[in-house]
C-alpha cells in the first residue's frame, strides 16, 4: 500500500510539472518569438510578457531579448517580482452623471439638457496590446421627453386628397402626442421634383400651372420650408391650409433632396439638442436617388450642406440627388428618425430602404391620410422601444465588441449585442462594451471613440491611451557609460539606429567581422559559438530554440538544459535540473538522470523489514541477496513450500488432534494463535489482516480442511473452520430406482413407435384398396339369362289424349 501511495505521489508530481511547463511554453513562446530589443518592444508582444530588468539577469551566451518572457517563466529564472516590468491597462470615469427620470408635468424644474438617458458619459482608458478594456453602459429612456416632428409631405397632383387631411394634422397630432410627452413641436415641409426636363414641363405655361384642365396648382418646386419647429398647433393648421398641390411629369420624386435639407439644415428647420427629432415622409411614389440626375444633365453629386433660400432648395438644378448612403449619414449624424408614411402600393419598395436606414420605420398610409396621425404615434412607439448603439469611426489600433444584457434576460452577443428591444419607458438595459488595442499609434494618442445610441444626441466619449513605453523608460540614462552608443534603460541598452550589441558596441558593419570571430570559439574548438549561436561582436549570442524552455548558455554557447540523460523518457528523471549538460538531482535522488531515489520506503515489506531481509534496497528497488527469492520486497518463492503446505500439519493437530504431528503438537506447533470458526463464511476476509493466505488442505481422513494464516503486530494468527468436510459413499436407492424406471421408460417408448408404425401400415394398405375400388370397370351388357319382373300392358282404347 505504501508503495502504490509513493508511486501515485510521484506521476501526479509529473503531470503537475508537464501542465506548468506547457503552459510557460504556451504564453512564453509568443514573447520570446518577438526578440525583443527593448522593454517597449515587449510590453507590446502580448499582455502576458513581462521584462526582467534586473542587471545580472541574462547568463552568458544570452541575448537581449531573453529578458522578454512569460511572467512565470522570468520567476521561474530567478528574477524577483519586483524588477519585472509589466504595466497594465485601466479605466477612469471622468462623467459619470446617473441616468435621470423627467416625470410629467415636472418640465419646468428640468429641462431637456438636463436629462440623462446614457451613463457613463465620459471615459478614460489606458490600452496596452492585446488587453481588453471592459465596462459597462446604462441606457434609460426617461419619461417625458421632448419631441421635435418634421412632417415632410410630397405635394405632387396625386396627393391632393391627402392634402386635405393634412391640414388639421397639427393640432390634433398636439392634442394626442399630449399623452406622450408634454414638450412637443412640429413643423411643416413639401416637395416635389427638380425643376429640370424631364422631371417636369418647361413650358412657360407648364411652370405656371403644371395641372391639366381647369385645376388650380402652384408652379413646381424640389423642397420648401414650410413651418420650422413650432409649439403652435394652430399656426401649422394655418400655413399648411395655405399650401396648394403642383405637378410634375414622372412618377418617382425627389424626396431625398428634401430629406437631405431637412437632415443638414438643422438652424433652419429648428431642432433642438437634447430632443427626439422625428421626420415624417408622407408619399405616394417612389423615389429618385444618386445618378438619376444625368437624365436631366445633372452630374455633380449632392454635397450634404445646406442650401435654403428663403425656404426654398436653390441648387436642385445643380447638384444630383444625394445617395442612400449618404443619406444614412446625414441622418445619423443629426439623429434624426425616419418615419417612411406610404400608400400600400410602395410598401415593398420603402421596406427595402427601412433595412437600410438604422433607426426607420414604415407605415401604411391610407389613400387619403386619414390614419395619419395614428400611423405616427405608432411608428414612435416602436422606434423608442429599441435601442441601437453605433460608434464613430474606431482608429485602426483599436476593436470594439458589444454585449447586450436587455429585457427578461435576452442578452445578445456580436450584432446583435448592440442592441435591445421592447424597452418601456422607465425600463434600464445595459451594455458590456470592450475595446481592445491591437497596436501602438504611429503618430501621438488616437482620437477618442464617441458612442451613441441611434436617434439620440446623448454619447460616450472614450478616451485612448496607449501603453507603449515601460514605466522603467523615464529612468533611462542617455550616452551612458554602460552603453557605447545607446541609453541605458530598464536594466539594459538601447541601442540607436545602426548599433548592434549587448552594449550597442559595434555597428552593423563590424557584426560578422573575421577578426572579432577568434574569442568567440573555446580553447582547442574550431567551433564558432559550438555551432549554438553567432558571434556579435566579439560575443556569443546564442539561438533561440522553438521550445522557450530550452535554452543554449555559457560563453561560447556550450552549454544547455535538454541534454542531460534522460530516465523514464523525463530529463534527470523529472527528479532534478539539467545544468549544462549534466544533472543536478534534487534531495534524495541520484544517479547520472536522478533515477535512483535514496528513499527505502519502497523496500520495506509487510513486516516492517527492508526487502524482508533477503535483500539490499538498491535506487528505491529489493535486490535480492537469495536467489530463491522474487518479489517487490523479496517476498516470493516458486521452489519454496507453500504457506499453507507449511502448516497444515500444525493446525491439523491443534484443530482436530490428528496427523503426523499428533504426538509432538504442543513443541512444535505453539508459535501462532489459533481462532475457530463455525463456517467457512466466518473466516477472515482478505484485508482484514496483513500478509494473510486462504488454505485448503487434506487431511489423513481425506477430509479436507479450511483455515487462514494471517500475521498482525509480527504474530502469525490462525482462523479454522471447526468442521472438516468428508467425501461420503453413494446412496444405493435412488441408483436402483433409476435405473429400473430408466428401463421401464425405454420400454414403453419402444412399445409406442411400433404401434404408431402399424396404424402408418395400416392407413397405407386401406388407401390403396380404396384406389383400386374406384378404377375398376364393369361390363354393362345384359344378361340373356336376365328376365325384367316389371310388365307393361297397354290400353287399347288409350287414345293419347
Amino acid at each position: 500500500m505504501a508503495q502504490a501511495n509513493f508511486k501515485l505521489f510521484i506521476w501526479f508530481g509529473l503531470l503537475n510539472c508537464f501542465i506548468v511547463c506547457g503552459f510557460a511554453q504556451q504564453g512564453g513562446s509568443n514573447c520570446i518569438k518577438v526578440n525583443a530589443k527593448s522593454c517597449a518592444d515587449c510590453i507590446q508582444a502580448g499582455p502576458n510578457c513581462g521584462w526582467c530588468k534586473n542587471i545580472s539577469f541574462l547568463q552568458d551566451g544570452e541575448s537581449t531579448s531573453a529578458r522578454c518572457d512569460d511572467l512565470d517563466v522570468l520567476k521561474s529564472k530567478g528574477c524577483p517580482q519586483e524588477e519585472i516590468e509589466n504595466p497594465r491597462g485601466s479605466q477612469e470615469m471622468l462623467k459619470n452623471k446617473e441616468v435621470t427620470n423627467r416625470a410629467k408635468g415636472s418640465a419646468e424644474s428640468l429641462k431637456e439638457e438636463n436629462i440623462t438617458q446614457i451613463q457613463p458619459q465620459q471615459v478614460a482608458l489606458k490600452l496596452r496590446i492585446g488587453e481588453p478594456q471592459t465596462f459597462s453602459l446604462k441606457f434609460k429612456r426617461a419619461e417625458d421627453y421632448p419631441i421635435d416632428l418634421y412632417y415632410l409631405m410630397d405635394l405632387s397632383y396625386s396627393m391632393k386628397d391627402d392634402l386635405e387631411n393634412v391640414k388639421s394634422l397639427g393640432t390634433s397630432l398636439m392634442s394626442k402626442m399630449k399623452n406622450i410627452t408634454s414638450d412637443f413641436r412640429i413643423g411643416f415641409g413639401s416637395f416635389v421634383e427638380k425643376t429640370v426636363m424631364p422631371y417636369i414641363s418647361t413650358t412657360p405655361a407648364k411652370l405656371k400651372n403644371p395641372c391639366t384642365g381647369d385645376l388650380n396648382c402652384t408652379s413646381p418646386f424640389s423642397y420648401k420650408n414650410v413651418l420650422s419647429l413650432t409649439g403652435n398647433g394652430t399656426l401649422f393648421n394655418k400655413l399648411v391650409g395655405k399650401q396648394h398641390i403642383s405637378g410634375n411629369l414622372d412618377s418617382p420624386e425627389g424626396g431625398f433632396d428634401a430629406i437631405m435639407q431637412v437632415a443638414v439644415c438643422g438652424e433652419k428647420i429648428g431642432w433642438r439638442k437634447d430632443v427626439t427629432r422625428l421626420l415624417v415622409f408622407s408619399t405616394d411614389a417612389g423615389f429618385h436617388f444618386a445618378g438619376d440626375g444625368k437624365l436631366g444633365g445633372i452630374v455633380l453629386p449632392n454635397d450634404g450642406q445646406c442650401h435654403l433660400d428663403n425656404n426654398m432648395y436653390t441648387m436642385s438644378h445643380y447638384y444630383d440627388y444625394p445617395s442612400i448612403a449618404h443619406l444614412v449619414q446625414k441622418l445619423s449624424d443629426n439623429n434624426i428618425q425616419i418615419i417612411f408614411a406610404v400608400t400600400q402600393e410602395f410598401q415593398p419598395v420603402y421596406k427595402e430602404l427601412k433595412n437600410l436606414i438604422p433607426k426607420s420605420a414604415v407605415g401604411t398610409l391610407s389613400s387619403n391620410s386619414s390614419n395619419v396621425i395614428q400611423l405616427i404615434i405608432d411608428a414612435y412607439n416602436s422606434l423608442s422601444s429599441e435601442v441601437i448603439l453605433e460608434n464613430s469611426k474606431l482608429p485602426k489600433e483599436v476593436t470594439i465588441e458589444y454585449k447586450s444584457f436587455c429585457k427578461n434576460g435576452v442578452n445578445g452577443t456580436g450584432d446583435e449585442g448592440r442592441k435591445c428591444s421592447n424597452i418601456s419607458i422607465g425600463d434600464e438595459v445595459k451594455f458590456e462594451i470592450k475595446v481592445t488595442a491591437t497596436q501602438c499609434p504611429e503618430k501621438g494618442q488616437s482620437e477618442p471613440i464617441r458612442i451613441k445610441p441611434l436617434g439620440f444626441t446623448e454619447e460616450v466619449e472614450i478616451k485612448l491611451e496607449f501603453i507603449c513605453e515601460c514605466e522603467c523608460h523615464k529612468e533611462g540614462i542617455a550616452d551612458s557609460p554602460l552603453c557605447h552608443n545607446g541609453t541605458f534603460e530598464c536594466g539594459a541598452c538601447r541601442c540607436k539606429s545602426g548599433r548592434i550589441g549587448k552594449n550597442c558596441e559595434c555597428s552593423m558593419d563590424e557584426v560578422n567581422s573575421e577578426d572579432m570571430s577568434g574569442t568567440c570559439r573555446a580553447q582547442n574548438s574550431t567551433e564558432i559559438c559550438s555551432n549554438n549561436g553567432e558571434c556579435i561582436c566579439g560575443q556569443c549570442v546564442c539561438k533561440i530554440r522553438d521550445n522557450p524552455n530550452e535554452i543554449y548558455s555559457g560563453q561560447f554557447c556550450h552549454c544547455d538544459n535538454f541534454n542531460c540523460d534522460r530516465s523514464d523518457g523525463l530529463i534527470c528523471g523529472g527528479h532534478g535540473e539539467c545544468k549544462c549538460r549534466e544533472c543536478e538531482c534534487w534531495q534524495n535522488y541520484t544517479g547520472s538522470a536522478c533515477e535512483c531515489p535514496l528513499d527505502t520506503t519502497p523496500c520495506e515489506a509487510a513486516n516492517g523489514q527492508i526487502c524482508n531481509g533477503r535483500g539490499t534496497c538498491e535506487c528505491g528497488v529489493c535486490n535480492c541477496t537469495d536467489s530463491k527469492f522474487q518479489g517487490p520486497t523479496c517476498e516470493l518463492c516458486q521452489t519454496c513450500v507453500g504457506v499453507c503446505a507449511e502448516h497444515k500439519d500444525c493446525v491439523q493437530c491443534r484443530a482436530f488432534g490428528k496427523g503426523e504431528k499428533k504426538d509432538k503438537c504442543q513443541e512444535e506447533c505453539s508459535h501462532f494463535n489459533m481462532t475457530l470458526v463455525d463456517h467457512r463464511d466466518k473466516l477472515p476476509q482478505p484485508g482484514d489482516f496483513d500478509a494473510q493466505t486462504h488454505c485448503k488442505e487434506k487431511d489423513i481422513d481425506d477430509c479436507w480442511f479450511y483455515f487462514t494464516y494471517s500475521v498482525e503486530s509480527n504474530k502469525p494468527i490462525v482462523h479454522v473452520v471447526k468442521t472438516p468436510e468428508c467425501p461420503t459413499g453413494p446412496d444405493i436407492i435412488p441408483i436402483v430406482a433409476g435405473v429400473v424406471a430408466g428401463i421401464v421408460l425405454i420400454g414403453l417408448a419402444l412399445l409406442l413407435i411400433w404401434k404408431l408404425l402399424m396404424i402408418i401400415h395400416d392407413r397405407r394398405e386401406f388407401a390403396k384398396f380404396e384406389k383400386e375400388k374406384m378404377n375398376a370397370k364393369w361390363d354393362a351388357g345384359e344378361n340373356p339369362i336376365y328376365k325384367s319382373a316389371v310388365t307393361t300392358v297397354v290400353n287399347p282404347k288409350y287414345e293419347g289424349k
